[in-house]
């Protein structure tokens, strides 16, 4: 069954993450996505790592497993951009593309020909989608953007971590680079919404994406919480802002979590565990009291939770419907039966392991279903069969192409 967007071709030029998220995104919805890459180089995250993936004997072979995270079902072709017959090629790709994604410094591309308006002149339909650190205008435009740098530049960090003055206090990242993926998945919306206008207007058109914006548009609620008061927001751990009881507790065995939403959920945690009245009390009684009152009530909330173990608590908690669950480590989360069920790690054959592992794609389309067509390539894996497939050139063009370098 072909994918939704099995009719789209996509040039992609970018690297590292955001740039490959997005590409693999709409590479797993059906579109054929060419990875340009840099001939005996490849994506800078080919050479990330360890950990190494394995091949079926056990043994490391050279694909990091950074790199396969993002760059599924692609195909990989390799095209030093520096050179003029290198840049006609990308032009002539661009020609037969629908969309280009790109992740250079702002007006990188300029230098070589490949910026949207000189591809959008060979291909006016074409939507293009620059993803830089900044933007391209502002006064931090020409900076380069990482994903680290902008988590404490955008605020993420100030309101991740404990809190000063606790044990193990101050900011903290996110343990993955959330806003690369973040700025990922805001790019394919864009670029399914650009795809959109064209198809009522017939015209393509340019999409300027930076990290450090959608890092800002994520911060959601806290951002809100900001700006209705002019008061930052203080580091809780894994505490909630706006809600109590909503964090980690500990238990006779680890920790848990406890998710309570509502009054009702409060009342019945209180039930099981022994204390009806702590949710009669005043200070307690609401949401608004318990976070009035919450360095009060989470410390009478943890006598009560180290009584006993973690599955013990989960299981008593979910028959009553209070809101809770263990913290996972991965092995954990691979091995949940939910996580099982819903399919959320796949195989594929894979031409230097013989197999590689692959998290799934968590959208279920029932008429397009994603389709896991090709594993994350090999650096330049697809390079003769998309000169002579995609832009018709003979054998003795792509051999002259190789010996000079170009590919």
């Amino acid at each position: 069954m072909p994918g939704a967007l099995s009719h789209l071709r996509v040039l992609d030029l970018s690297r590292i993450l955001a740039g490959p998220w997005a590409g693999q995104m709409l590479a797993d919805l059906g579109a054929d996505v060419i990875k340009v890459e840099r001939p005996g180089v490849g994506d800078d995250t080919r050479g990330w790592g360890p950990p190494w993936l394995k091949d079926e004997q056990g043994a490391e072979t050279s694909v990091a497993a950074y790199y396969l995270c993002a760059n599924r079902n692609k195909r990989s072709i390799t095209i030093d951009i520096t050179r003029p017959e290198g840049q006609a090629l990308v032009r002539k790709l661009a020609a037969e593309s629908d969309v280009v994604l790109e992740n250079f410094k702002a007006g990188g591309l300029k230098q070589y020909g490949l910026d949207y308006d000189s591809l959008k002149a060979v291909n006016p339909r074409l939507v293009y989608c620059s993803i830089t650190g900044f933007g391209q205008d502002g006064p931090y435009a020409p900076r380069a953007g990482y994903d680290f740098l902008i988590q404490g530049l955008g605020g993420l960090m100030s309101l991740t971590g404990r809190p000063d003055g606790e044990e193990g206090g101050g900011p903290m990242k996110v343990g993955v680079a959330l806003t690369d993926i973040l700025t990922g998945l805001y790019a394919t919306n864009a670029v399914l919404a650009a795809l959109a206008w064209r198809e009522k207007s017939g015209e393509g058109q340019y999409i300027d994406l930076a990290l450090l914006d959608v890092q800002i548009a994520c911060l959601a609620n806290q951002a809100m919480n900001y700006l209705a008061t002019g008061q930052n927001p203080k580091r809780l751990g894994n505490a909630h802002p706006n809600i109590v009881p909503y964090q980690d507790f500990p238990t006779a065995d680890g920790y848990m979590i406890l998710a309570i939403g509502n009054d009702g959920q409060f009342a019945r945690f209180c039930e099981a565990a022994g204390q009806p009245a702590l949710a009669a009390d005043p200070r307690f009684a609401t949401n608004r009291a318990r976070v009035e009152n919450r360095a009060v009530l989470i410390p009478l909330l943890k006598k009560l939770t180290v009584e006993r173990n973690t599955a013990d608590w989960i299981a008593m908690l979910e028959a009553l419907a209070v809101p809770c669950g263990p913290i996972n480590t991965l092995a954990d989360v691979f091995a949940d039966p939910q996580v099982v069920a819903r399919g959320m790690k796949v195989t594929m054959p894979h031409p230097a392991a013989g197999s590689v592992p692959q998290v799934a794609n968590p959208m279920k389309l029932s008429a397009t279903p994603v389709d896991y067509r090709l594993p994350p390539p090999m650096l330049g894996e697809h390079t003769e069969a998309i000169l002579a497939g995609t832009l018709g050139l003979d054998a003795e063009t792509i051999a002259g192409l190789r010996a000079s370098g170009v590919v």
